[in-house]
């Protein structure tokens, strides 16, 4: 199975597919938006994406301002959830121009919709969509991005396996271009969310729909999750991307800077060409090794023409030359007699023994 994505085919054949989710970390500027698109391309991203969603369709004031207290990762806001939120939105007007700097860095232009305005507006712009973990709850918005007829990325954060197969019985009767995500939504960049990531979950996956790319959406900041996901089968990664882990913002914290996303792409590349092909066979850069390494029938001392081979008459050591007889030989060779005069330590062949 693979999908295609304008220029970038995606399965498991082909290179992981590197999304950088800019997000909030716009900081509310356009031409910092901007900046973090050239970044995330040099750093080896294939896609910047953003978020498009207005407070009041994606939260609730009165929800969230009757709770006792702030929870997760919102507990360090300083403002409310939704002034948050507000500030974090991006104008619809954003939208041509962020799609302009991407193709002029050429890179592909992401975003995730968090209402039927937005899906709509961003159409025209997009070649994908990305479904945040929290549409989990609404099945029918991954739905409806599914019948724009594009590829649907699916994020499972903060989800039960029941609720996936839901969401994604839902999604499969409109469309089989699905890339199914597993994540972690603990925005907290606290070390103990490695503990909570269960990448393992991709094998799950794996077994439920053989026929979805797989792929990892992760918070956190060290590439040995993502190199794990990739070993496992996943070929689409996403992570925040910033320039900077000390700006102030929801985002900034547990985002990836230039630098940790080129070495995770780069750790990542490296995986690749190791996973290699699943036959096992002796590969060319083994080839001299397989003579040095592996061993033969040797004479061990000199034999005499006409003598019969005994077992204390033959050796078996390194090097293995090409054509000598090997350990599994040996029976064969025991009893025979020789036919030539052996100087001590001649490799054995079977030229050197009479029928």
């Amino acid at each position: 199975m693979e999908i295609t994505i304008l220029d970038k085919k995606i399965g498991i054949n082909h290179p992981t597919y590197f999304i950088a989710d800019i997000a909030a970390n716009h900081d509310g500027d356009l031409d910092r938006a901007v900046e973090l698109i050239r970044l995330a391309k040099l750093a080896g991203a294939d896609a910047a994406k953003f978020q498009n969603f207005r407070a009041p369709q994606i939260v609730s004031d009165y929800g969230f301002s009757h709770m006792n207290s702030q929870v997760s990762h919102q507990a360090s806001w300083e403002k409310s959830v939704v002034e948050v939120y507000d500030n974090a939105s991006i104008p619809f007007e954003w939208t041509p121009p962020l799609k302009d700097a991407c193709d002029e860095f050429k890179i592909h232009y992401f975003s995730s919709p968090y209402d039927y305005e937005a899906l709509d507006m961003l159409d025209p712009y997009v070649p994908a969509y990305k479904a945040g973990s929290g549409l989990i709850s609404w099945p029918d918005g991954i739905v409806n991005m599914a019948k724009k007829g594009k590829p649907i990325l699916i994020a499972t954060g903060a989800s039960s396996i029941g609720e996936v197969a839901r969401a994604m019985e839902m999604t499969m009767e409109v469309t089989d271009q699905i890339v199914l995500l597993q994540c972690n939504t603990n925005y907290t960049a606290d070390e103990g969310n490695y503990d909570h990531l269960n990448i393992n979950v991709l094998k799950t996956y794996a077994a439920m729909y053989p026929n979805v790319i797989l792929g990892l959406s992760d918070h956190t900041q060290s590439p040995a999750p993502v190199v794990a996901a990739v070993a496992l089968g996943a070929r689409v990664i996403e992570r925040h991307f910033t320039d900077s882990n000390d700006r102030e913002g929801p985002d900034h914290k547990f985002a990836l800077n230039p630098d940790t996303w080129a070495d995770m792409v780069d750790q990542v590349r490296i995986v690749e060409r190791s996973l290699g092909s699943s036959r096992k066979f002796i590969t060319d850069n083994e080839k001299d090794t397989y003579i040095v390494q592996r061993r033969c029938l040797r004479a061990a001392r000199e034999i005499k023409a006409g003598e019969i081979f005994t077992r204390d008459l033959i050796e078996v050591l390194r090097p293995a030359t090409p054509g000598a007889l090997m350990v599994w030989d040996l029976d064969d060779v025991i009893g025979k007699k020789a036919r030539t005069d052996l100087p001590f330590g001649k490799d054995l062949r079977w030229v050197d023994l009479e029928e």
